[in-house]
């Protein structure tokens, strides 16, 4: 149930607090699958013990929120590192370096704008995410081929769409 101060606050709190929740559980529904999943799964394991880095003060004042902030005030307790205040961002909280910039599904991310750049990929390691620049039709060559040579696509073109431009197709042939 949201507070009274939730209220006040409307979208704002939303946006915020309300909607990050549910991005995250989307993100956790990705399952690994790619040759790099080890990687991954090592990744979420590491990120699990790491603390939650939030902006000091923020659980003491509504109108400051949790997004980090580096403490710099001359007597910050946050900035000196006193035992009992929250953890502050340092390198050691790094994820490990082999799996650093791995989609999450497991495969290492490859913007492709068109079919030959689709066909220099591994698609054994590699993933393809089509470029949003890439219009309708450029983006369903892309996805005809990335099927042929058995390439994963991060952002195919949504099943329904597909469904509708074959069956205008199959209405122009007759």
């Amino acid at each position: 149930m949201l507070s009274s101060s939730a209220i006040l606050l409307g979208r704002a709190y939303i946006m915020h607090y309300a909607l990050p929740n549910v991005m995250s559980a989307e993100r956790e529904a990705v399952r690994p699958r790619g040759p790099f999943k080890e990687l991954v799964e090592k990744r979420a394991r590491v990120k699990a013990k790491k603390p939650d880095f939030v902006r000091q003060e923020s659980w003491r004042y509504v109108r400051v929120r949790e997004s980090w902030r580096k403490p710099r005030g001359m007597d910050s307790k946050m900035r000196l590192q006193k035992k009992g205040w929250p953890a502050i961002v340092k390198v050691g909280y790094r994820g490990p370096s082999e799996a650093r910039g791995l989609h999450p599904s497991g495969y290492r991310e490859v913007l492709v704008h068109n079919v030959e750049e689709l066909e220099r990929l591994d698609p054994a390691k590699e993933a393809a995410r089509i470029a949003h620049t890439v219009g309708r039709r450029k983006r369903k060559d892309i996805m005809e081929r990335a099927r042929e040579l058995g390439i994963y696509v991060l952002n195919p073109m949504p099943e329904e769409e597909e469904r509708l431009e074959e069956e205008e197709e199959g209405g122009e042939a007759e």
